[in-house]
């Protein structure tokens, strides 16, 4: 699915629900769907969510119109889904590019995507790696940072 026309919305209050969500974008056109993402084990929403659009045009008249806007209580930050605004993923990077070098446990510093050690500190994406982006800190397979899979 494209994500032209879809918005991502942060900052929900807990009790917002894809109705009320629904309800207070509704008035800038017709949705095509409304998603308030939950935590999996607990049901609990996660203080975000997705307001698709079928016209990429009223999404972009809901971002202008509700970015900042307080619901339920809440000011939320609207945004286009994927865009990424600037949020942190998690973990810690110097800045530099991807690949760059990162303590590497007994051999010093080093290149690529290896992280910090061959266990704790774990290596791609969720490292913390002075040339790499978002991760988190993994040991013995927990692997942290956020990740959206939608």
């Amino acid at each position: 699915m494209s994500d032209e026309g879809k918005l991502f919305v942060g900052g929900l209050n807990f009790t917002t629900t894809e109705d009320s969500l629904a309800a207070a974008f509704g008035k800038y056109g017709t949705i095509e769907k409304v998603d308030v993402i939950r935590d999996k084990e607990t049901g609990r929403s996660r203080g975000f969510g997705f307001v698709k659009y079928e016209n990429v045009e009223d999404a972009k008249d809901a971002l202008e119109a509700m970015n900042g806007k307080t619901l339920d209580g809440r000011s939320i930050r609207v945004d286009e889904a994927g865009k990424g605004g600037g949020r942190s993923r998690g973990g810690f990077s110097a800045g530099g590019s991807r690949g760059g070098g990162g303590y590497n446990g007994d051999r010093s510093y080093g290149g690529g995507d290896r992280g910090y050690g061959d266990r704790g500190f774990g290596g791609g994406d969720r490292s913390f790696n002075s040339g790499g982006g978002g991760g988190g800190y993994r040991s013995g397979g927990y692997s942290g940072g956020y990740r959206d899979n939608r």
